[in-house]
């Protein structure tokens, strides 16, 4: 038997023993080590659609048991695993759009990463990462958070030199003001509604953090950018509020990058015939894949994001509860829950 930690509700999180997964031939077996707290574990309208489930899906762990058929991998090393994985050969992955792929979306590991142990299956260690020893179990809980940050500064196209507003400062928009600092990003502006996020995006490399008020975000980007506003634009928030602050702070011929989901049924008005002489590019970015976990396992191993900057929480497992509500602050990045050696 083993510990799990299995949500219920949003706020309902207990602590149950569940049995321990057994693997197939070509299946491995990890121990968790640790596991973080993703920005989509504290939406209620996303976790409760799946309900009752085992969380977690950002886990460093040891190996302890490998199927005959795992080849490359052995008991006793340390891995992250991507919680998806692709089937690298199906129409989406052969363009790329590794989480348009059917097996991406089906794939998971078993029960969850809020657990002392999960099974990976064989489609999953084709992204299944072994952790430089240079590397703490906190460093490993950033690459899948990190990976999304990848993906969606590589898909909002940005340059060197070129103005970027990143709109929401916790652990995502943190990161990337980090990455687009890497990537000499010009001006880099960080906009949240709390000062002290504000404060620590300019530590970690933005030019300019600004606390929003009500209506007063565009102006402020004027002002910064003395009227050609921002040439990249990403939208942290999932609200229409958001994503029409962000259009109002674009300038010609941005981008616009939408980070994360709108709730089912909410709607925003946007006028195309402004999109279309402007010129203002609408995308999303969704999750990441197997391209972007490596990325991410290099930028961490480089030192360019580090648990010791982003993880400001951790807790162990029988205070998951704790761990939520610290996550849910404005004071906390990262938050990581633990486990026994």
């Amino acid at each position: 038997m083993m510990r799990v930690a299995r949500l219920y509700d949003f706020g309902d999180i207990r602590i149950e023993q569940d049995a321990r997964p057994e693997i197939g031939p070509g299946e491995i077996l990890v121990r968790t080590r640790a596991c973080g707290i993703c920005t989509g574990d504290i939406m209620p309208w996303y976790l409760r659609r799946k309900a009752p489930l085992v969380l977690g899906h950002e886990p460093v762990g040891i190996i302890e048991e490998v199927g005959r058929d795992a080849n490359g991998f052995r008991p006793g090393e340390r891995v992250f695993v991507h919680h998806h994985a692709p089937c690298l050969q199906c129409h989406a992955c052969r363009r790329g759009e590794y989480v348009q792929c059917q097996t991406w979306r089906e794939s998971k590991i078993v029960p969850g990463g809020m657990a002392e142990y999960f099974r990976v299956g064989a489609i999953n260690l084709s992204d299944t990462l072994k952790m430089p020893e240079s590397l703490s179990d906190l460093d490993g809980v950033l690459i899948e958070p990190a990976a999304c940050v990848v993906k969606s500064i590589h898909k909002s196209g940005l340059k060197p030199g070129e103005s970027i507003l990143i709109i929401g400062l916790g652990i995502m928009g943190m990161m990337h003001v980090r990455l687009a600092r890497n990537l000499g990003a010009g001006v880099i502006i960080g906009a949240d509604l709390f000062e002290q996020r504000a404060l620590r995006a300019r530590e970690l490399g933005a030019d300019f953090g600004l606390v929003v008020s009500g209506d007063n975000l565009a102006e402020q980007v004027r002002e910064i950018t003395k009227g050609t506003m921002a040439d990249v634009v990403i939208v942290g928030p999932g609200t229409p509020k958001a994503l029409h602050a962000g259009l109002a702070a674009a300038g010609k011929g941005a981008t616009l990058l939408q980070f994360t989901s709108t709730p089912p049924g909410e709607e925003m008005t946007i006028n195309p015939h402004d999109l279309y002489f402007n010129e203002i590019r609408m995308i999303p970015s969704y999750s990441c894949g197997p391209d972007d976990t490596r990325e991410s396992l290099r930028l961490i191993e480089r030192g360019v994001l580090s648990a010791r900057d982003l993880v400001t929480h951790q807790f162990p497992l029988e205070r998951i509860g704790d761990a939520f509500a610290t996550a849910q602050k404005p004071e906390a990045l990262k938050v990581a829950v633990t486990f026994d050696a």
